[in-house]
């Protein structure tokens, strides 16, 4: 019987695929494919949720294919990420796009993305003392316990490197090893290795001229398949969003949610500020807010379904080229900084939250000293997350830990953990793009026209 229902909800989740490929092949534009993915999603799963519970056995044996198009699908996105940030970056050298400028550009993506998570630790505080969050009202259960434990095993080898370790991680030792991912900080090496080769082809191109024709017609032609390879998956974006979203909702605890209602609210109360922030910014450089939300929905759905800011990565560095008009060099540096350095949501609202609801619980008074010194512990941790993993645990057992909180206070939350991990992720891609557009507007390499073009006649596709 458990295999005919979930064969009854494998159909049931080819069925509607069916629906948006049909909405494909009449020409639907691909924002409103998202959004119908997003709403199937929801549904499809509230159906699920209602008639098995979130952790009953036909969900169980259900989950692994609806997998098989979410999961499947952030997979292909992964894939591409290393190729396109590498070619992308390189690219731009050879369109000079990227030259003397290089260090401002760079300083400028870093600067807005860690003093926009201290902004965010600003927030994160202030939000968790208006609601009056206490961790110690909280009940521990079996499994926040457990969470508890293992973020303390895991925090015993984190806080043992220091900063300058951390740092040292992020160059590329060996280059074709972190084209494999291998690493936390893979990502950013490739970036660095891509900028030392771009570098060299410029020196080149002044003394070689005819070398440099060759190496930039080669450059070119790989820029062009992959950007293919782009395209090609970035189509199927509405299928793992419904795949996604329908797992998320049917599988998810919403007894646990509404016992921890208030922190789940308390949450995205600071998320939602600080996205107002990243549109404040855009809005000082003279640009047009309402444009930027219009334009970066689709990539902000896929991250908030996902929680994957490596996964919305190609979409991320496509809509800030093709719709906000952004260089390909500065889109990529970024995107890719954006991943592990300066997350607001993960590493500035999360672990700042977490500090204040703690520290009572062990008598540590929310005076003027300790909010200081937590956001200084933010913006400065926020880099070093690269060189452990990044992600919101990481930057919370940073954090607690060097203010000398009790790490496992933090494991509480587990149940709400996908919930409020869906707002951060979010915000985290919201950043790394404020960070690009801003650079590129301040810069003078923004194409104002491209930006404010209606987003009718631009596609993440195209």
């Amino acid at each position: 019987m458990e295999m005919f229902l979930s064969v009854l909800n494998i159909i049931g989740l080819l069925l509607l695929i069916g629906v948006l490929y049909i909405m494909h092949k009449k020409q639907i534009t691909f924002s409103k494919r998202v959004f119908t993915a997003l709403g199937f999603g929801v549904g499809f799963g509230l159906i699920l949720q209602f008639i098995y519970g979130p952790s009953s056995e036909v969900l169980l044996a259900s989950v692994p294919w609806f997998n098989l198009v979410g999961v499947g699908y952030v997979k292909l996105l992964q894939m591409i990420v290393m190729p396109l940030v590498f070619i992308s970056i390189l690219a731009a050298f050879t369109k000079v796009t990227i030259g003397k400028n290089f260090g401002k550009m760079a300083g400028s993506i870093l600067g807005i993305l860690i003093g926009t998570t201290a902004i965010a630790a600003i927030v994160g505080i202030s939000v968790t003392l208006l609601f009056g969050l206490d961790a110690s009202e909280i009940v521990q259960g079996e499994a926040e316990l457990s969470r508890g434990i293992s973020m303390e095993e895991t925090s015993e080898t984190v806080i043992e490197r220091a900063l300058p370790e951390q740092i040292l991680d992020l160059l590329p030792a060996n280059p074709f090893l972190d084209f494999t991912g291998a690493r936390s900080t893979s990502t950013i090496a490739v970036v660095i290795f891509a900028a030392f080769l771009g570098f060299a082809y410029l020196t080149v191109s002044r003394k070689e001229p005819e070398h440099a024709a060759v190496i930039k017609k080669g450059i070119d032609a790989v820029y062009a398949l992959v950007m293919g390879v782009v395209r090609i998956v970035l189509r199927l974006t509405p299928y793992g969003v419904l795949a996604i979203m329908a797992r998320t909702v049917a599988t998810s605890d919403f007894g646990a949610i509404y016992s921890l209602g208030k922190f789940v609210l308390a949450s995205y109360v600071a998320l939602a500020i600080m996205f107002a922030i990243h549109l404040l910014i855009i809005t000082m450089t003279g640009l047009n807010p309402l444009t930027y939300v219009k334009k970066a929905s689709d990539v902000l759905l896929f991250a908030f379904t996902s929680r994957s800011s490596a996964g919305a990565l190609p979409l991320n560095i496509q809509t800030q080229t093709k719709r906000f008009g952004v260089p390909d060099g500065i889109a990529n540096f970024a995107g890719s900084f954006g991943l592990s350095i300066g997350q607001n949501g993960c590493a500035g609202v999360y672990p700042a939250m977490l500090a204040v609801m703690i520290a009572p619980t062990v008598g540590q008074p929310i005076d003027a000293q300790f909010i200081v010194t937590l956001i200084a512990i933010v913006a400065i941790s926020s880099f070093g997350v690269a060189g452990v993993g990044g992600g919101a645990t990481f930057a919370a057992i940073l954090v607690l830990s060097a203010l000398n909180l009790p790490i496992a206070l933090a494991g509480l939350l587990i149940s709400v953990e996908p919930l409020i991990d869906m707002g951060r992720t979010t915000v985290n891609v919201s950043g790394a793009m404020t960070a690009g557009v801003t650079t590129a507007k301040v810069s003078g390499e923004l194409n104002v026209e491209t930006y404010n073009d209606s987003v009718e006649h631009q596609t993440v596709e195209a």
